[in-house]
């Protein structure tokens, strides 16, 4: 498969044989290394290895050193891929923080691009000024994990008539502002497929329906590698969790 670039990315929706694009998080050396076998279209090192790699309760809590390791592992494993990385909380708090960690991530770890939440007017301007400088950037509205506290929890938006209007503003104006793509993030559904038919870069859905242009899951939820159940909107295709727990025991009774 061929690798993907902005370029391809940004010309997706031209094709008209396109397929849904498939983004699964990574966050080491030895799963990065089996994804870049096989036709997975972009790998996500997500700030919420802070949840199920770290334990911790939010991805708050994640650095910005935390994210430039992890990154640096999974680009190893997978140079075949096309690897985003999330810009952790607190990094990007003003523009020039914004920028000190977007080059400091991008370089040290080699990946394609940065992933950063939000759509207010600074980080509008950080991402102008990120792409000018060459570092790409995908967007991501909706539920947004690192304001959970100002939110209030975790939940669907989109719902009513003010939050449309806003989740679209804010999705037109991340492409102006020159995101590649954009993930929708628990984004009510039928919201989610107007933005997706209102944008020419893809959208990227997660507990957002079927109708964008492709998924992000986070893959220990996927392969149900933890101990607790993955949210709704995911469907495990396997329990790893069960099965490790069944060898490691048929293992002890040797």
């Amino acid at each position: 498969m061929k690798k993907h670039t902005t370029r391809s990315l940004r010309h997706y929706k031209l094709n008209e044989k396109k397929k849904p694009l498939h983004m699964l998080t990574c966050y080491d050396f030895q799963t990065a290394q089996l994804l870049n076998e096989t036709e997975l279209d972009m790998i996500l090192v997500g700030d919420s290895l802070g949840n199920v790699i770290l334990g911790y309760d939010t991805t708050v809590e994640v650095s910005l050193e935390t994210m430039i390791l992890f990154s640096k592992a999974v680009k190893k494993g997978a140079s075949e891929k096309f690897v985003v990385a999330d810009l952790p909380f607190g990094s990007y708090s003003s523009i020039n923080k914004g920028l000190d960690s977007a080059v400091k991530l991008f370089q040290q770890s080699n990946v394609e691009a940065l992933k950063l939440e939000g759509a207010y007017p600074h980080e509008l301007k950080l991402i102008e000024r990120l792409t000018q400088i060459g570092i790409p950037v995908m967007g991501h509205i909706g539920l947004t994990p690192q304001s959970v506290h100002e939110l209030g929890g975790y939940y669907t938006h989109g719902k009513d008539e003010a939050s449309k209007n806003k989740l679209m503003t804010e999705a037109m104006n991340l492409e102006k502002a020159g995101c590649f793509a954009i993930v929708l993030e628990c984004v009510e559904e039928t919201l989610a497929t107007e933005i997706t038919k209102n944008l020419s870069i893809p959208t990227i859905g997660i507990g957002s329906g079927s109708k964008t242009d492709g998924q992000v899951l986070v893959i220990n939820d996927l392969l149900h590698i933890g101990k607790n159940d993955p949210p709704k909107f995911c469907q495990p295709i396997a329990n790893l969790y069960q099965e490790k727990r069944k060898l490691i025991e048929n293992y002890l009774k040797r």
